[in-house]
């Protein structure tokens, strides 16, 4: 394609391919497994995914924006990208398993090839904060150029600060007004090395944003990740669950993108921030007038300097300054300000430990509604149910626990082994182990269930689907 028409049709050949398959472990414990950062409204009314697709449909048409998250996540995405623009319930890829970004990219690059195979990919995290959209668009258009040029193009964030958190990109030759080649790629450095970066004025923070051609990069695939790459060529062949569980963790970063040879960086200013620690959230949000970041029901009395944020009740917080301070139903982080780092440190003891904490809060939200856990012992967990109008569970059963519903409200159709019953308000059943049973709402109002179960073994795990309409049944490979 010549220039000019490069030109003329850049935004028509342009997919943005959306990544959200993160776990977010540094804004613990607001972000857990089953619900990460992306997920979570930290910043407005909006779900940070949500805002990265409300400002990708700024420049690009539904049909052209992908977003691949994981198995965990795909009903919670699929519903926050319906919730901003109902033309993107089709636009969700989900991977089997999590394998880092560069499988990520590729398997939306399946999708991509087969409906547009000349087209420029621009490739963006889910949960950053970028607030000059204008400068943003204006990188794009200058990136979107040079990927026409085959150049895999990375957008650098011009440092006010010699920050020691991020990775940075070191400029080389210009090859146009606002765009160089990449020198080098340099990993988080110390606060000495940063500070040199900053004062030279040839680096850049890595943004995570990329944009490149589709040809050029399965090229590129093919001469650096040539196993990943054998995936790719039988990836119809054989189920994607088998293909992912043979291939390696690795990121865009280190397995292309720091190895290929034509690679651009076009710095900008349009302030971003990637939103990845209780800090941030200090630094960037609303403060009150003596420099408080507050949220939720918090009680402050001379407190400085800090984050407060409950979603669990009233937090009274005395004299606290320079902290962070965040308060869940079933978890509490008391954390230096200048320390936020470490959180991640916290969830790998407690996921030595085997902590629940890590994986889910007290309620969890699936395809049908929700469930929250009440109350738990060592025989017995009791559960409030939310059954979403026009929704079912699975057909399923349990090896090792019993259990007892009473219906709160709505009108619920109950199937257990052969029999069928509608339950109304106060009514009651037992669902015996070993029994298949099937909850659902046929009615036009929520359902709400009070689960007892009892039994030796009382985990997500002991659940044997028969029949599932969200697809949840995973075919046995061959």
């Amino acid at each position: 394609m010549d220039q000019a028409s490069a030109s003329k049709h850049s935004w028509e050949k342009c997919h943005a391919l959306i990544l959200a398959g993160g776990s977010g472990t540094r804004l613990w414990p607001l972000s857990r497994t089953l619900l990460p950062k992306q997920l979570l409204s930290l910043n407005g009314e909006f779900s940070l995914l949500q805002q990265t697709v409300k400002r990708v449909l700024k420049v690009l048409a539904p049909e052209r924006i992908w977003v691949v998250t994981n198995e965990e996540h795909v009903f919670e995405v699929r519903s926050q990208l319906k919730a901003v623009d109902e033309r993107l319930d089709s636009q969700t890829l989900s991977e089997p398993m999590k394998r880092n970004t560069l499988p990520a990219i590729i398997l939306g690059l399946d999708r991509i090839e087969g409906k547009d195979p000349d087209a420029v990919v621009a490739v963006f995290p889910s949960d950053h904060e970028i607030k000059d959209e204008a400068k943003w668009k204006d990188a794009l258009a200058q990136g979107m150029e040079l990927a026409w040029e085959d150049y895999f193009v990375t957008f650098g964030v011009t440092p006010d600060g010699p920050e020691t958190g991020y990775g940075y990109i070191e400029q080389g030759e210009s090859l146009r007004p606002g765009a160089f080649k990449v020198e080098r790629f340099v990993e988080k450095p110390d606060l000495e090395r940063a500070m040199e970066f900053v004062a030279s004025g040839r680096y850049s923070w890595n943004s995570g944003m990329f944009m490149f051609g589709v040809q050029p990069f399965i090229d590129a695939v093919r001469e650096l990740q040539p196993e990943m790459y054998a995936w790719w060529e039988k990836r119809g062949q054989q189920p994607l669950e088998q293909g992912y569980a043979g291939i390696r963790d690795e990121s865009v970063d280190y397995g292309i993108m720091e190895q290929a040879s034509r690679i651009a960086v076009v710095p900008a200013d349009f302030g971003w921030d990637d939103l990845g620690n209780w800090e941030a959230l200090h630094r960037l949000g609303s403060k009150d007038e003596n420099g408080c970041v507050i949220s939720g029901d918090v009680l402050p009395l001379g407190c400085e300097d800090s984050l407060l944020y409950s979603s669990g009740g009233k937090l009274a917080a005395i004299g606290v300054k320079n902290m962070v301070v965040v308060q869940t139903r079933d978890a509490t982080l008391v954390c230096d300000i200048n320390q936020v780092q470490k959180v991640k440190d916290v969830v790998d003891i407690l996921k030595k430990e085997k902590s629940r904490l890590v994986e889910a809060h007290l309620t969890v939200y699936r395809p049908w509604g929700s469930y929250t856990i009440l109350e738990e012992g060592p025989y017995y967990k009791i559960k409030r149910l939310e059954v979403l109008p026009g929704a079912k569970l699975s057909k399923q059963m349990h090896h090792h626990r019993s259990e007892h519903w009473v219906v709160v409200a709505g009108t619920a159709r109950v199937e257990v082994n052969e029999a069928e019953y509608l339950l109304t308000e106060n009514q009651s059943i037992d669902i015996p182990k070993t029994s298949t049973h099937r909850l659902a709402n046929p009615g036009r109002v929520p359902v709400e269930i009070i689960e007892i179960q009892t039994g030796p073994y009382l985990e997500e795990d002991d659940i044997v689907r028969f029949d599932d309409v969200y697809g949840r049944i995973k075919p046995k490979s061959a």
